[in-house]
């Protein structure tokens, strides 16, 4: 099989592996499409994210979906034929965050992509049978894939106890950003308020359900609040990672507000508005990728209500990874979702 490889920082290299041997809760999946994430990118261009860092040469892509090929001896739900959406991490099932329902907070994740574990630019790929999702004929392996960044989304609602008709804001309409819009609208948001740097994604997030669009800058928030007839949001995302955007975030919200932290900004430390906090009684909420999503978010993403087909702005095939790269690397103004499909679709 074929494999796009990240050998250093900016080189990828087209190889020829072996097709992966499929274990007893194991299924062998051809991978049909992968979306571009930007910690795909960032591993790309700086070769780490954190602690975690990459040593030897790595298999990038983790947003993905396929059609199974093989099934292990004890992997009995699913059969050769069906169609699947991938959730990337792998938990161990036994520490007390796995039981407790919270595997996203596993200390002994496997996570594609994320090193020293290979990721989905390749053709195939071997998942345990529990972390493999089914879905509609109806749906495409491309919106599938896009269950990966939807799912962030729905964690962060679901974490804040967002509830039909409250009102949100989200900061930042990068990919996570624009779901987050498709979760809100998915939940029953009454008012959908975004903000970012750029017309474009802001016009992006209005099709996918966005009731207002407010630039980003110093008197974002206090435009949040005048919306929503100075009481500002029940919650607000920030999904940008910069701290002026947290600042905004925190700012939009009413008494008694969520605030869900999904970005990470370049500092470790950044302030906060403390008397704000405590004066209003606002509750924050760290957001670590996700837990419990994926079969809600398939429900969502086949109901006909979202057109996330609009996300997807670049198309590759595996051949071109580093191009598909290098466009969601530098074309941030206009590239909303790269695509990569590392097999033909016929």
């Amino acid at each position: 099989m074929k494999a796009a490889v990240m050998t250093k920082p900016f080189e990828i290299e087209l190889v020829e592996l072996p097709v992966p041997p499929v274990g007893p809760d194991e299924v062998l999946v051809k991978v049909m499409a992968v979306g571009v994430c930007g910690s795909d990118l960032h591993y790309y261009e700086h070769g780490r994210i954190g602690p975690y860092v990459v040593k030897k040469p790595i298999i990038l892509g983790h947003e993905c979906a396929g059609v199974v090929v093989a099934c292990g001896e004890k992997a009995n739900r699913f059969a050769p034929g069906d169609r699947v959406a991938i959730e990337p991490g792998v938990t161990c099932g036994r520490c007390d965050a796995c039981k407790q329902g919270r595997y996203n907070l596993c200390p002994d994740v496997q996570f594609l992509a994320t090193p020293p574990v290979d990721g989905a630019f390749v053709q195939y790929i071997v998942h345990r049978e529990d972390f493999l999702f089914p879905i509609p004929d109806h749906l495409s392996y491309e919106e599938a894939a896009l269950n990966e960044p939807f799912s962030v989304g729905i964690h962060a609602l679901k974490r804040a106890g967002f509830q039909p008709g409250q009102t949100v804001a989200i900061i930042g309409m990068g990919p996570v950003g624009l779901m987050a819009v498709a979760a809100a609208k998915s939940f029953g948001a009454s008012r959908i308020i975004v903000s970012d740097v750029e017309t474009n994604r802001m016009k992006a997030a209005e099709a996918l359900g966005a009731t207002d669009s407010v630039p980003a800058g110093d008197q974002a928030a206090a435009e949040i609040v005048r919306l929503t007839g100075g009481l500002g949001v029940d919650v607000a995302l920030e999904t940008a990672g910069h701290p002026r955007a947290l600042k905004t975030a925190l700012s939009s919200l009413c008494r008694g507000g969520k605030l869900a932290i999904v970005g990470l900004p370049p500092v470790d430390e950044v302030g906060f508005q403390v008397p704000f906090i405590c004066d209003n009684e606002i509750d924050i909420y760290g957001i670590f990728r996700y837990a419990n999503t994926y079969p809600q978010g398939i429900q969502f993403l086949s109901s006909g209500l979202l057109d996330i087909q609009t996300m997807i702005t670049d198309r590759y095939p595996l051949e071109q990874t580093k191009e598909a790269l290098e466009r969601a690397r530098t074309n941030k103004a206009g590239s909303l979702k790269v695509m990569v499909y590392p097999n033909p679709t016929a």
